[in-house]
């Protein structure tokens, strides 16, 4: 398999080396570094050229690597159900970048990239319909940034005498954060179900 991987890896290099940045076979998977430039026509070349024939895309997903000046790593995962390969296609983007939307191509890009913006903050140009997907739409930030807190920045509650959803900003109560860090093993005065054998040893 990796033998057909490293071949298709050259096919590419060589026939997109407008667009091929880098290649890398590793876990049975071909990875594609491609400039953000020719993303579209790259991802439409892998969907018809016979050699590849990546018809079916499996999804999108973003990495965030906050010390980069490109901040971001957008990634796509393609399936050729005629040559049962895999590729992965990668592209970097700085924050105030937008990236090419591949709707037109792929149709099911469309909830796959407005996913990637909720979670992440990532504009695509050219989507029809880019607006959050599995967050509310008064939900502040981007929960799958490193830089995001994981309380959040808001809390969301239903008010009974307002008779509505209210939005509130994060209140932590210190009596209720408990930091002991101590497993159910270490000075635990109570047994969990499945202890008792060490409890009586």
């Amino acid at each position: 398999m990796s033998e057909a991987l490293n071949s298709l890896a050259s096919h590419l290099a060589t026939t997109r080396a407008d667009a091929v940045l880098a290649t890398e076979v590793a876990f049975g998977e071909l990875n594609v570094t491609v400039a953000l430039a020719h993303l579209v026509d790259f991802v439409d070349f892998l969907k018809s050229d016979p050699a590849c024939k990546f018809s079916s895309l499996v999804d999108i997903t973003a990495v965030d690597y906050p010390e980069r000046a490109a901040r971001f790593d957008v990634v796509y995962h393609f399936l050729s159900m005629y040559t049962n390969a895999r590729i992965r296609v990668k592209v970097a983007v700085t924050e105030e970048e937008m990236v090419p939307s591949i709707h037109v191509t792929h149709p099911s890009a469309n909830w796959f990239e407005r996913e990637v913006f909720d979670m992440f903050g990532i504009l695509f140009t050219g989507h029809p319909d880019l607006r959050r997907i599995l967050t509310d739409y008064g939900f502040r930030g981007h929960p799958l940034r490193k830089d995001f807190p994981t309380t959040g920045y808001t809390e969301v509650r239903y008010d009974e005498a307002q008779k509505r959803v209210v939005y509130e900003p994060v209140k932590l109560v210190q009596e209720y954060r408990q930091f002991d860090f101590m497993s159910p093993w270490e000075g635990a005065t109570y047994i969990l179900p499945g202890d008792e054998k060490k409890a009586g040893a």
